[in-house]
């Protein structure tokens, strides 16, 4: 089983099929859900079984999905390595808006039921299929483009969009593996505009909303 925390998340829930065990809130009447149980508690309780720092109005306890591997799709996300949970929540919700069904993450992305993970979403992990496998396995095997972000790669500005792609994003500190790198049929860049180009590089999260922004303007 898993958490989610707060009533914006939760609400969503009943939309998807994430399938809820029961509810923890101090406002049991804003959730408006009968189907399950509601228990209501204090702030302190609250406190107690909250991983936030500054805990939500309500927990939810939820069953783990059966993950599900779709067929690929024409843009995917493929996530090498990410270990930090915010960066895959964001990542997660930046797939949402974009209408990316579906990302591929290695066997040693961080978690995506992490408190932390599920937080930063914001309710799109609903929306989108998280599959873990052996990347070299997949990338080998797949139909779609592999792409992977290269300070060396051509300019997105200028990149051809293929039909098919799998937009590879490396860990935060190393990058892609060398074993993944093999796999990549091409390689894309963000510019630096600024005068000094003494900034080494742009956080994963934000290089993907950037990259995406770009290529769904194609």
């Amino acid at each position: 089983m898993f958490l989610v925390e707060g009533n914006k998340i939760i609400c969503e829930l009943s939309n998807s099929n994430i399938k809820v065990k029961e509810i923890f809130s101090t406002d049991p009447q804003k959730l408006d859900r009968t189907d399950i149980p509601v228990f209501h508690i204090s702030e302190n309780e609250l406190k107690k079984i909250s991983f936030l720092k500054t805990p939500k109005d309500s927990v939810a306890v939820c069953y783990l999905a059966e993950e599900e591997r779709m067929e690929d799709k024409n843009i995917q996300l493929v996530l090498d390595g990410i270990q930090d949970p915010g960066n895959l929540g964001t990542i997660i919700r930046l797939a949402d808006w974009f209408g990316i069904e579906q990302i591929i993450c290695s066997e040693d992305t961080v978690d995506f039921y992490n408190p932390k993970v599920i937080q930063a979403s914001m309710g799109s992990f609903t929306r989108v299929n998280i599959v873990y496998t052996d990347l070299v396995d997949y990338l080998s095997e797949t139909d779609n483009v592999n792409i992977g972000t290269d300070m060396d790669g051509e300019s997105i500005y200028s990149f051809e969009k293929p039909e098919k792609i799998n937009l590879i994003l490396g860990n935060e500190g190393n990058g892609m593996r060398p074993e993944t790198e093999k796999l990549l049929q091409k390689c894309v860049t963000i510019p630096r505009f600024g005068s000094s180009q003494s900034t080494e590089s742009l956080n994963v999260s934000m290089a993907a909303g950037i990259i995406l922004g770009q290529l769904f303007s194609k």
